[in-house]
């Protein structure tokens, strides 16, 4: 008796409707009407306010939701553990990266762990701009730096750097700025972004910049900047590799922002299959 009406009222809770609860739950409307109103008389409380156009939880519906929603992942994360205890992970991943991040570092892993387990299939789509994970039905997102949307659930799989850096011979013709003032004497070669980011006595520190090329591409900058155009902003793994080798030289290092994170990214309230999880800790465990 206590298990009857618990799915259906959590159906509603996250569709925000008793038509689409229905829907996805394969029932009628009339039925799932009816179990939320044995429920609600059941626990002598009002949990959704109704109207001709919306339904939403009431105070008391949001504290019962919560609870509601962890037994129920509980329920699954059980079943999942059963139904995968002798069995290798199998099954589709659908999965968001950036664009040259993906490229470089995210799919290059995810071809090393398909290797490993050949019964996972995996849908990648990059871009570079934030899609809803909920809405187009993926089941994780590698994000990269602050994050923003507190819905989702989180793990930092790794850490970069932003390095500021000019070809010697951009410096050499130029001169080499020691001070975030100086930049603007400089050619600063634009990202999507017109300002640089920065830490100064402390506290955060947005530079506005300007130069002669815009780009949304880090790896055309890189080139720009390789040609001795000017003076670019970029992730380490841009420019690592040119640092190392003396082609790139960094600039104003005691202004440089803490490392940012690398998060692999999942709904709010969902318990992460086996194969998620397994793909997941080999991010974390590989990427550099």
């Amino acid at each position: 008796m206590q298990w009857e009406g618990i799915s259906e009222f959590v159906y509603v809770a996250e569709n925000e409707s008793f038509t689409q609860a229905a829907k996805k739950m394969a029932i009628s409307t009339a039925q799932v009407s009816r179990q939320i109103s044995a429920l609600e008389k059941r626990l002598n409380i009002k949990l959704f306010y109704r109207t001709t156009r919306k339904v939403s939880l009431t105070e008391e519906g949001r504290l019962f939701y919560q609870h509601c929603r962890s037994v129920l992942d509980g329920l699954d994360a059980a079943e999942r553990a059963i139904t995968n205890l002798q069995s290798k992970p199998q099954g589709k991943i659908k999965l968001t990266a950036p664009v040259t991040y993906g490229e470089q570092q995210i799919l290059p892993l995810v071809n090393d762990f398909i290797k490993q387990y050949d019964k996972v299939e995996v849908s990648a789509y990059l871009s570079n701009q934030q899609v809803d994970l909920v809405e187009q039905g993926y089941d994780l997102a590698i994000r990269l730096g602050k994050l923003n949307d507190s819905t989702m659930m989180t793990k930092k799989l790794a850490t970069r750097k932003n390095y500021v850096c000019a070809s010697p011979a951009y410096l050499h013709k130029y001169g080499t700025p020691h001070s975030l003032s100086e930049l603007n004497k400089h050619n600063c070669l634009l990202g999507t972004l017109d300002y640089w980011r920065f830490i100064e006595a402390g506290k955060d520190k947005n530079i506005r910049v300007t130069g002669t090329l815009r780009y949304n591409s880090g790896l055309a900058l890189v080139d720009a900047a390789l040609k001795d155009l000017g003076i670019v902003q970029l992730p380490d793994n841009y420019v690592q590799n040119y640092i190392q080798s003396g082609e790139l030289v960094t600039l104003l290092d005691s202004f440089s922002e803490p490392d940012e994170g690398i998060w692999a990214v999942y709904p709010h309230n969902r318990q992460l299959s086996p194969k998620i999880r397994l793909l997941v800790d080999y991010l974390a465990e590989h990427i550099y």
